[in-house]
């Protein structure tokens, strides 16, 4: 992920109920909250946000302010929507893999032109304007004072993080006649909500590039001139692995993706992606695009392209597109670019997947912190997933770049949508893949950095100060589904009280930017002209479209059936010889590993002079890898067997 997209890693927060999924708490539906309304009224939980508090209060919002709201649609039977969706993924269910065409999903569940209508007739009749309306939601616009006679609430004004908001002072409500229409109601509250992407370099708007020397494969080159680390001299880093190396660690074999279809959502698009993705294979030995293989559906306008660093995420779209076709070279690409960086747009995006069942697999590389996110936001992202899963559609979302985001929010907690249980969180690892291309190891990715001395006889402040690492820990607002249930130890699920909670991540692949993947794209070049350039980066934006493109191989291996959420088949082959069991500590309890990186000064050349520092792997802040489940990489990283397991009905030996 990129941090910030605002943050490319979409890094929602999924605080609370899902209204009208009472029935569907075993598969980690958001907690429900005491929210009441007056008689007569539907209460629409958790839209009044955390963050607004008493102690915050600025007072009330100017009656003529302007408002703009998202009611988002029930559609018909939300119940037996998440109960669907929980049948068909799960391999021990009667219905396992009975998938409904995008047109029976929305016939069955979506939502009908009487409760588009109703809505819209609802926000005139109390003095809001429609702007729009679709099979999802009813968009409107007018003044504060109509926004709270329609909603039953106040909206107040207060301070969060050194700014003021807006935000109901009370729980929204619609008329109790509404009740089997409405979903949530977001655009109440003005705080951003928006993504980022999760890369752990810098955005290559400018060129970037690594300074050498490198590693060819892990630990071809050692820094023998250089101090020694852990009581043995490390290896430079490699200068970037590339898809031969990656399917050889995780075992593709024979198969390409052939006939599948892989999205990718992000924000914006790359002017460029068609051209640098065809040159990056011809330069690195992957198969060229086939005509109309990689293809892209784009909204008809960009917003908020400055606040949201619209360049910035042409590297993230770049780097999920090469890593997919990397790994399944015969795939299908589809990009569907997001108009910004907000919910709003990257819901779209997503929801044009499901509307037009435009693919099997989806890519998310985007996200935010679970304190950010709201439940009215969370309650919409999970309708789309779950509408996504009785249609065959599994969607994949990075875990995040900050660890347990202590050091990046001073609280312990983890990434949205990536929390979600009806999504898989992709957690990261350092990978050691060797002469001939053989997987050696991989740790948890989490990176301690010293520099070296003045003198170059020592490494300052060993081991060092933590930059980055896998995301992963428990949910705060999501239960735990019934997947996990067995495989992640109550240590973990019960690490915020005694109730069990959704654990991230799911499953993990080579994140470590130290150990992470050759990308190629056009950049500014110093003298201000573009041109093609490669550089390497990492992140749990590169684990997410490798576990992409490792599915694809997997549905391809299992006759081309659609795997459609996937989490309960990932779970179920939890502890077989299907997965690499991922430690910190891959070659024994007392051997910590690190890599020598060397980088420009000042990105480019060596015109400012090297810095050389030292990155220790597998220190990820609180995170530990261990045996078995673990928070920094899941259930493990894919194995040799994992895609040939999907070949025929899955039996643990």
């Amino acid at each position: 992920m990129r941090t910030s997209r605002a943050r490319s890693r979409a890094v929602l927060s999924m605080a609370a109920t899902l209204p009208l999924l009472a029935g569907a708490l075993a598969l980690g539906i958001p907690n429900a909250s005491a929210d009441s309304a007056p008689g007569g009224r539907d209460a629409l939980q958790g839209t009044r946000p955390a963050w607004a508090t008493a102690g915050a209060d600025l007072g009330a919002t100017s009656d003529s302010g302007k408002v703009s709201v998202r009611v988002h649609l029930a559609g018909q039977d939300a119940k037996g929507l998440a109960a669907y969706a929980a049948a068909v993924s799960d391999p021990q269910s009667a219905s396992y893999r009975k998938f409904l065409s995008a047109d029976q999903a929305q016939a069955r569940f979506g939502a009908t032109q009487q409760q588009i209508d109703q809505v819209g007739q609802w926000l005139r009749s109390n003095g809001l304007t429609v702007t729009g309306s679709n099979r999802h939601y009813v968009s409107a616009t007018g003044e504060v004072a109509a926004a709270e006679k329609a909603f039953g609430t106040q909206l107040r004004n207060y301070r969060k993080g050194g700014h003021t908001y807006r935000a109901p002072s009370s729980t929204a409500s619609v008329p109790a006649a509404l009740s089997d229409a409405v979903l949530a109601v977001s655009g109440l509250d003005n705080a951003p909500h928006k993504s980022s992407h999760d890369e752990a370099l810098p955005p290559p708007d400018a060129v970037f590039r690594n300074s050498g020397p490198f590693s060819s494969y892990y630990g071809s080159k050692t820094a023998s001139s250089l101090p020694s680390a852990y009581g043995t001299k490390a290896p430079y880093a490699v200068k970037g692995y590339t898809g031969k190396q990656l399917r050889a660690a995780y075992g593709a074999g024979r198969w390409t993706g052939k006939g599948v279809t892989v999205a990718i959502t992000d924000a914006y698009a790359s002017p460029t992606i068609a051209k640098d993705a065809a040159e990056y294979a011809k330069r690195n030995g992957d198969a060229p695009y086939r005509r109309g293989q990689l293809t892209q559906v784009l909204p008809d306008d960009y917003t908020r392209t400055e606040e949201c660093g619209a360049s910035g995420w042409y590297g993230e779209e770049t780097l999920d597109v090469e890593a997919v076709h990397a790994v399944a070279p015969a795939a299908d690409i589809v990009y569907v670019g997001g108009a910004s960086c907000y919910d709003a747009d990257l819901l779209d995006s997503l929801n044009k997947v499901v509307d037009h069942r435009l693919a099997d697999i989806v890519s998310n590389s985007w996200g935010d912190v679970e304190a950010n996110e709201t439940p009215d936001v969370a309650a919409a992202y999970d309708q789309v997933f779950m509408m996504g899963a009785i249609e065959g559609i599994g969607f994949y979302f990075s875990s995040g770049d900050d660890g347990d985001n202590v050091a990046s929010t001073g609280t312990k907690q983890i990434d949205v949508p990536s929390n979600s249980a009806w999504v898989t969180s992709v957690g990261g690892t350092a990978l050691a893949v060797g002469k001939h291309d053989k997987y050696q190891w991989e740790t948890g990715w989490g990176t301690l950095k010293s520099s070296l001395s003045e003198d170059g006889k020592s490494w300052d402040g060993f081991p060092g100060a933590y930059t980055s690492g896998a995301g992963g820990g428990t949910s705060s607002s999501v239960k735990q589904p019934f997947y996990q249930r067995g495989v992640v130890p109550d240590s973990l699920a019960r690490a915020n009280g005694k109730q069990r909670m959704r654990t991230a991540p799911d499953i993990a692949a080579v994140a470590d930017p130290n150990t992470g993947f050759l990308v190629g794209q056009t950049q500014t070049l110093p003298d201000g002209s573009l041109g093609y350039d490669e550089y390497r980066i990492g992140g749990t934006s590169l684990a997410a479209p490798v576990i992409a493109g490792v599915q694809a191989l997997a549905q391809q291996a299992g006759h081309g059936r659609p795997l459609g959420f996937a989490n309960p088949a990932i779970y179920a082959r939890y502890g077989s010889k299907a997965y690499h069991d991922v430690t910190d500590h891959p070659l024994g309890p007392n051997r910590d590993l690190a890599v020598v990186r060397v980088d420009y000064a000042n990105g480019v050349d060596a015109a400012d002079g090297l810095l050389t520092s030292l990155r220790g792997l597998g220190k990820d802040a609180s995170l530990k890898a261990v045996r078995g489940y673990d928070d920094v990489t899941g259930v493990g990283t894919p194995a040799a067997g994992y895609v040939d397991s999907y070949r025929f009905p899955f039996r643990r030996h």
